[in-house]
């Protein structure tokens, strides 16, 4: 009897009576019984379908400026989670949810990571608001590591840009699926179609409009859904949720007449017979392949077709899909708990001093208190205080659920890459680190601040948000960066986050590549020919820090066993 629980020894026992009174029925009925408490594993598994099947998760992209930050208000807007959207372009009311750095509040731009999450429709959301400028693309190409599908922001007045086409070159990667929303119409946009066609020329996939615009610049009036076939019209300048939005069902009623004018209404009925005819139809199939986007018209500063937007992603964007790790697929429907660190942020709260890590949960059920194995480290810990987020605001999380994104404090311990389960030893892979293009030398004002500096680097290398190196033979400190803003930016963070007045001084070394190699005694006989050379990365991983190409190559000539990478998997 020992091997059964308390619930299943009650059923034993009036198995039993059953069969001393002759109840051949009862007995039948009370096996039943036993056989569903023995099953326990059925509940949970509907459980956690059940909230597989709510999540959706995905990350906004855009080239600088394209209004990506002003359509995440808006989003939170329609999500409840705002009661008043503040658009990142307002010089007199900075005070975007999402952006929650003085820097990105100072200079209306987005330079990190925000993860907000929300309800609506009856949906769980996720939703991550990515860095825009190019500086700090390393960032956003990590966060793409963690969402099911993204959200691309594509400016009307300038069609597509740089930075819009790196970023979904790591969409097409990943084959991640991407809804496209054509923003500022409300200004004097391209053509539509000539939008169109220059995306897909652009970015090399099928467009599926699924809204038109009605007019462009002054003469905007809203949008005409193409697969519902009626007309939204909107009131422009509505920072909360618009309380008159009509919807015409008729485009020859005599109210579409009114608002449109007899004129427009005829042209935009001849413009929708011809995308019919003409444009893609949209094919879920490409669409969850990454070969195709659905495409949306409007202006996220006026409220033009924004909750449409929102409404295909909870229609349309995939639930919480597969991993890859080193050993196997994980699967979201899997009971035991998996999950990765995608992000860390430090001083999120400065009268705290804390730093935060952003796991993704990729399977299984989180509670609050469990234990969870981190596998690089080889510990068991037990998480008490997990979080969950909107921007700066926290609250502390009793479950979650494949798809959502958890914050664990992090007092030095973990770092971008690593992988927590409930005791498998499995590293989730696809979390990069990319060689710096850029290398400054840290300068310190005060001398009295060297252990202050030290700990400040080393926590904002640890978010990502730069690279520290360390000389294997001496002790300043090197830091490398995608862009010149993001020392713009570390200098920012060191002065008010940790008190510290420091510079970052040119250096002739202007190539970084990782050393890739197990051979120990190839390791030694490069550290004693190329000393000088040599670094150890925030992981002490070994770098090669160069002063050109050549000497890169003279490296390579000399050991041919050693291969020198731009890329390192990271928490390996």
């Amino acid at each position: 009897m020992s091997r059964f629980g308390r619930r299943e020894f009650e059923v034993i026992r009036v198995i039993w009576d059953g069969v001393t009174d002759g109840g051949t029925g009862r007995f039948v009925f009370s096996i039943c019984i036993l056989c569903g408490l023995r099953a326990n594993s059925a509940p949970m598994n509907a459980l956690l379908k059940k909230e597989l099947n709510k999540r959706r998760t995905f990350a906004i992209i855009s080239h600088p400026d394209a209004g990506k930050t002003t359509i995440t208000e808006k989003l939170l807007l329609y999500g409840g989670a705002i009661q008043v959207a503040g658009a990142v372009k307002s010089r007199k009311d900075r005070s975007t949810t999402s952006d929650f750095m003085e820097m990105e509040r100072d200079r209306g731009i987005s330079i990190s990571t925000a993860v907000m999450s929300f309800e609506y429709g009856g949906l769980a959301i996720n939703l991550l608001d990515t860095p825009g400028h190019n500086d700090f693309s390393e960032d956003t190409y990590r966060t793409l590591t963690a969402v099911d599908s993204v959200l691309m922001v594509i400016d009307a007045t300038k069609g597509v840009e740089t930075q819009t086409r790196k970023l979904l070159e790591v969409c097409r990667l990943k084959r991640t699926p991407v809804i496209t929303f054509m923003n500022k119409l409300d200004l004097e946009a391209m053509e539509p179609l000539e939008l169109i066609d220059n995306l897909e020329k652009e970015l090399g996939m099928h467009c599926a409009p699924m809204t038109w615009p009605i007019g462009r610049g002054a003469d905007f009036k809203g949008v005409y859904h193409l697969r519902e076939q009626n007309v939204h019209f909107y009131r422009a300048k509505q920072r909360r949720l618009p309380s008159d939005v009509e919807v015409i069902r008729d485009l020859a009623s005599e109210r579409a007449h009114q608002l449109l004018g007899a004129t427009q209404a005829t042209y935009l009925s001849e413009e929708i017979d011809l995308l019919e005819g003409a444009s893609h139809g949209f094919d879920e199939t490409q669409f969850y392949r990454g070969q195709m986007t659905p495409v949306f018209f409007g202006s996220a500063l006026n409220n033009f077709g924004v909750q449409m937007v929102l409404d295909a992603f909870c229609a349309l964007a995939p639930s919480p899909q597969p991993r890859e790790s080193t050993t196997r697929i994980i699967e979201p429907e899997e009971e035991k708990f998996t999950g990765f660190v995608f992000k860390i942020q430090a001083n999120m709260d400065r009268q705290h001093r804390d730093r935060m890590a952003f796991v993704r949960v990729c399977s299984g059920h989180f509670r609050r208190g469990m234990t969870l194995h981190h596998v690089r480290a080889g510990k068991d810990v037990i998480i008490r205080n997990a979080q969950t987020f909107m921007a700066r605001d926290r609250a502390l999380v009793e479950d979650a659920w494949p798809g959502d994104i958890i914050g664990i404090p992090n007092h030095g311990k973990i770092r971008i890459g690593d992988t927590f389960t409930e005791g498998e030893k499995l590293q989730i892979t696809g979390v990069p680190n990319f060689a710096p293009e850029i290398l400054r030398r840290a300068q310190l004002r005060d001398p009295l601040k060297a252990k202050a500096l030290a700990k400040g680097l080393v926590q904002v290398a640890e978010e990502g948000a730069a690279q520290l190196f360390r000389p294997v033979n001496g002790a300043d400190y090197i830091v490398g960066a995608l862009g010149e803003l993001q020392f713009q930016v570390i200098a920012s963070r060191l002065k008010n986050e940790y008190n510290v007045d420091a510079s970052f001084e040119l250096m002739p070394r202007t190539i970084c590549r990782w050393v890739l190699c197990d051979d120990k005694t190839t390791l030694r006989a490069l550290l004693d020919r190329y000393e000088s050379d040599l670094f150890y990365d925030g992981a002490g991983n070994l770098c090669v820090i160069a002063e050109n190409r050549f000497r890169v190559a003279q490296i390579v000539e000399r050991f041919p066993d050693i291969r020198l990478g731009q890329t390192m998997e990271q928490s390996f």
